[in-house]
């Protein structure tokens, strides 16, 4: 199936979780997860299902002042 992360389109088995996901980009945390722009906690990256044409935003901190 086809998502887009973080504006980059990316081919993905069916049925793959948010953590799937995150271990095939080797995300590196701190990050936050958005998909649809709706916030998925960490707890839930392990059962989160993505669906063709989502929009995924892995998003790290930022810092500073």
């Amino acid at each position: 199936m086809r998502i887009l992360v973080n504006h980059i389109p990316r081919d993905l088995p069916a049925l793959s979780k948010v953590s799937d996901l995150l271990q095939f980009i080797s995300a590196k945390p701190p990050y936050a997860v958005a998909v649809n722009l709706q916030f998925i906690p960490k707890i839930q990256h392990s059962i989160h299902i993505l669906e063709e044409n989502d929009q995924v935003e892995v998003i790290a901190p930022v810092t500073g002042g």
